[in-house]
């Protein structure tokens, strides 16, 4: 049995973490390591799915939820406009293999996509 992902962990209590919004099925946090003035993490709280496209394939209401808490987080921390990052594997900077979503927001051009 593997071990159990950060985002599991935080979920649990076991790693603190500020949970700013959770829905039945999902909850958000602040990234550690943001990338934009507004970047938070939407993390369904089963660890089942890896990234995106298993996510969509297996169970696209929970991703439908995902979206809609990314939109409502990013409607009270952003004026509602945001971007919405899936990475996707290791070769795409996906870091922790339980899907999550990056909610970018505030200040952000096209220019800004490059790691």
């Amino acid at each position: 049995m593997s071990e159990p992902s950060i985002f599991t962990r935080i979920l649990q209590g076991e790693i603190p973490s500020e949970i700013l919004a959770e829905t039945e099925n999902a909850f958000a946090i602040r990234d550690i390591a943001p990338r934009a003035p507004v970047h938070l993490l939407v993390i369904p709280k089963s660890a089942q799915y890896r990234n995106v496209v298993e996510l969509a394939a297996g169970d696209p209401e929970l991703l439908a939820e995902m979206v809609g808490l990314a939109s409502t987080l990013a409607a009270e921390q952003a004026d509602g406009a945001f971007r919405l990052v899936f990475n996707t594997g290791a070769d795409a900077g996906q870091t922790v293999f339980h899907v999550h979503a990056h909610v970018l927001a505030g200040s952000l051009d096209e220019a800004g996509l490059g790691g």
